[in-house]
């Protein structure tokens, strides 16, 4: 798999037209359905203003789907799934707009609703049509890049694997050169460095070198020092525990991040807005759910109604956890710090009920708006369990790169109470690699089918 980011300079005029073709097809989907409502296409100003909302929407919307970005880089399919998850999330806000503003008396239901079909049917047909020129486009040649690798090891494979995988991207391996001629691939020969340039007619030449060859590395940049070719280093980076990788550049040096957490800029506001939103939403909806509870609760035994627990949450930090308390005060003056397990017989009657529902997690949306912990991501642990887990599970530290969540990807998979550690840590890092809005909210709607009642809920 290519690194992220290795692509990114060939995309920028592709992106352009991509941003002007989906303001075409949402304006043409709109006046068609129009036309079609009404036999016109004298627009009223209130459908001036909705198709300017629209566009304008679509502009700030699509961004964060990544469908301005992914063509070369991930595959056409990937690609049209971020363009369905981006049309849809732009419906849902604008049908939100019309119902908050109370404006949707102003529009036609059949019209909105046509315009919402015309204008994805529109998105997905423009993309295939480009994705059609541009591989038909490359297979007379043009617009095609001619790679020459010098370097036949296990990054080399990966590259021509990758490319070969998706030819529509533009970049053909012509040409390949190793000091080992044993390891080269048979379709393709090897020649010395300083020849593979002109003989072959490259437009670039691909170092895929392990790290350790830096004095080879040298050696071949002085061989192609009367080349003008285009030169990259690729970074042997697979070997290690990749999270959220990517290369960008910091105070003017190339840096490679190996593990970083996605929530940074944009996604780090856009995570906040949703907890806040959703948590407010929530909290306000289970109201009287929530005084029933704390009533209960508080008839079952002394005590407070609360059960506070300090938790480790982002960047290793601790923060106090509520939950409805479900065992009696003094429920671990015997026992200390243990996991909860089937058949547990330190909670009371009720406790049993909540822990069983999970209803006894919902005093957690008050950490949410608290900004203590989100909605959805990795369950927190106690410093205790954090000491003891964090030695004997590969990468399990790397789930505190976000904040604690009520509910998970690891949860909704049934990954949950005394079950594998090891499958828990491996779906919260799934989570955190491949966050998104849309990722979210599914794991927020699969919560209410598998997460609420479960076999490992005890």
């Amino acid at each position: 798999m290519l690194p992220k980011g290795l692509l990114k300079e060939y995309h920028k005029p592709l992106s352009m037209l991509l941003r002007g073709l989906d303001v075409l097809a949402v304006l043409m989907a709109a006046l068609i359905a129009y036309f079609y409502k009404f036999g016109d296409l004298s627009l009223t100003n209130n459908y001036v203003s909705a198709l300017l909302i629209a566009t304008g929407m679509t502009l700030m919307v699509f961004p964060f789907f990544g469908v301005y970005e992914s063509i070369r880089a991930k595959g056409f399919w990937l690609h049209l799934w971020n363009l369905l998850q981006a049309i849809s999330v732009t419906w849902i806000l604008l049908s939100g707009l019309a119902f908050l503003t109370k404006t949707g008396e102003d529009y036609s239901r059949t019209w909105f609703i046509e315009w919402g079909i015309l204008a994805a049917a529109f998105l997905v047909l423009f993309r295939a049509s480009m994705v059609l020129v541009l591989r038909l486009m490359r297979s007379y040649g043009l617009n095609e890049r001619r790679i020459a690798l010098i370097g036949a090891g296990e990054l080399s494979k990966k590259i021509i694997e990758t490319l070969q995988f998706t030819m529509w991207t533009g970049f053909r391996v012509v040409a390949i050169y190793d000091d080992h001629p044993e390891l080269y691939p048979k379709p393709i020969l090897g020649l010395t460095v300083s020849a593979m340039p002109k003989q072959y007619d490259v437009d670039e030449v691909w170092l895929a070198l392990p790290l350790s060859a830096e004095k080879r590395v040298k050696e071949i940049l002085h061989e192609l020092r009367h080349d003008t070719v285009a030169t990259r280093f690729f970074l042997d980076i697979f070997g290690m525990d990749l999270l959220n990788h990517s290369i960008t550049n910091l105070a003017g040096f190339p840096v490679v991040n190996i593990r970083s957490t996605p929530m940074m800029g944009m996604s780090r506001m856009i995570k906040a807005i949703e907890d806040r939103v959703l948590a407010s939403i929530i909290l306000l909806l289970i109201g009287p759910i929530f005084l029933c509870i704390a009533f209960l609760v508080k008839l079952s035994s002394k005590g407070p109604v609360f059960y506070r627990q300090k938790r480790i949450g982002w960047n290793g930090k601790e923060f106090e956890m509520l939950k409805f308390r479900t065992m009696p005060v003094d429920a671990e003056l015997q026992t200390g710090p243990v996991w909860a397990t089937a058949g547990e017989s330190r909670a009371t009657k009720i406790g049993r009920f909540l822990r069983r529902t999970s209803l006894d997690e919902l005093p957690q949306f008050i950490n949410v708006l608290q900004g203590d912990m989100s909605i959805v991501g990795p369950r927190p642990e106690r410093l205790v369990f954090v000491e003891q887990f964090k030695n004997q599970v590969p990468r399990y530290m790397e789930k505190h790169l976000v904040k604690a969540g009520i509910t998970g990807w690891a949860q909704i998979n049934g990954w949950r109470g005394n079950t594998s550690l090891e499958k828990r840590i491996e779906y919260d890092l799934y989570y955190i690699e491949n966050w998104s809005l849309f990722f979210d909210l599914k794991i927020i709607l699969l919560t209410f089918f598998r997460g609420l009642i479960h076999k490992n809920a005890y």
